[in-house]
């Protein structure tokens, strides 16, 4: 019985899994704090984390139905993510290991969104690719095992969720954009702008910056003539095809993947992945396909203690001097 915390941004996240990969409990707490500021506020965000993270796992245990005394071990996010907020899940972690007694499991958050196909009783095993697409990282990767996994391709500047955001400001849209650009887009036409998808970009790799700077153009200069309305006339044609060239994007990506490796055999993760135009279009690229429900691609506590099942713990006298990591240690 795994207790895992995930504090990697700005969603304070416990859960509760156990030895066969079931989820017991899952406890997401979301900071609506910054959807007026138009993106996550790192020091905002660290201070909700301390206000949040022992309600947020008193209710995990309780909807697990399990206690202190019920745990074999504590897993937790160690990176990559915001510094602070990581430092906050890590700290509660450890005092709760070291005050019973208990295994600590370091998981990477990235490792964790590969390990969200590892849960529950249609669990996806090795081997597959693995597209996840997130705000702060997109990348295709081969796994062969349930400990780590080889990176393909991966973005060259902004992440799919991260160009999303960005999006969805240029466009008057909340914070977070993905959901709100893809409402608005369902009463679009994909097709009305051609906006770029980087074929250029050699291999597997992406890029969403052009596509970002595509959309800002054409906003303004939809804004610049007076006879087609603005920019706010076309909004859901808008939405609709800068939408449509980042799933183009990352499902092309992944189908050439599935390619080269030879495998038919795919997994998704990460929060864009709960995006329902990439969810259908890639839902037919491989003879086995495998999206973990929604509230497993975003970021969550199940997918870390997912991870935690199949990695090693901390040495006991590392414990206290463990620390956080800020950015992906397999990045070029």
């Amino acid at each position: 019985m795994i207790l895992a915390l995930e504090t990697s941004c700005d969603d304070t996240c416990a859960a509760v899994v156990d030895g066969a990969g079931i989820v017991r409990s899952n406890v997401i707490s979301s900071q609506a704090v910054h959807d007026a500021y138009g993106g996550v506020v790192p020091e905002i965000a660290s201070r909700q984390h301390l206000q949040l993270m022992n309600l947020v796992v008193d209710d995990a245990l309780a909807q697990a139905g399990v206690g202190l005394d019920d745990l074999e071990a504590v897993a937790v996010t160690r990176g990559p993510g915001l510094t602070g907020a990581l430092l906050v899940g890590l700290a509660t972690a450890k005092a709760i290991a070291i005050a019973r007694g208990l295994p600590l499991i370091p998981v990477d958050h990235l490792q964790g969104h590969v390990a969200a196909n590892f849960l529950g009783p249609d669990a996806l095993e090795p081997p597959f690719v693995c597209l996840v697409a997130s705000g702060g990282h997109s990348f295709v990767a081969r796994v062969d095992d349930h400990t780590s996994f080889t990176v393909l391709g991966r973005t060259l500047d902004d992440a799919a969720g991260e160009a999303l955001d960005k999006g969805a400001r240029l466009l008057g849209l909340p914070f977070p954009g993905g959901p709100h650009v893809e409402r608005l887009a369902a009463a679009g036409d994909p097709a009305a702008f051609a906006f770029p998808v980087a074929r250029g970009v050699p291999g597997l790799d992406m890029s969403f910056a052009g596509l970002k700077t595509s959309l800002l153009y054409t906003v303004r200069d939809l804004d610049r003539d007076a006879a087609s309305g603005g920019a706010a006339a076309r909004g859901a044609d808008l939405a609709a095809s800068y939408q449509h060239a980042v799933v183009d994007q990352l499902a092309r990506r992944t189908e050439r993947a599935l390619e080269q490796t030879g495998l038919d055999r795919l997994a998704i993760g990460g929060g864009v992945a709960a995006n329902g135009p990439l969810r259908e279009r890639l839902s037919r690229a491989a003879s086995v396909v495998h999206i973990p429900g929604r509230a497993l691609c975003t970021d969550n506590a199940a997918m870390i203690g997912g991870a935690a099942r199949h990695l090693p713990a901390a040495d006991p006298a590392d414990v206290p001097g463990l620390d956080v990591y800020a950015t992906d240690r397999r990045a070029r």
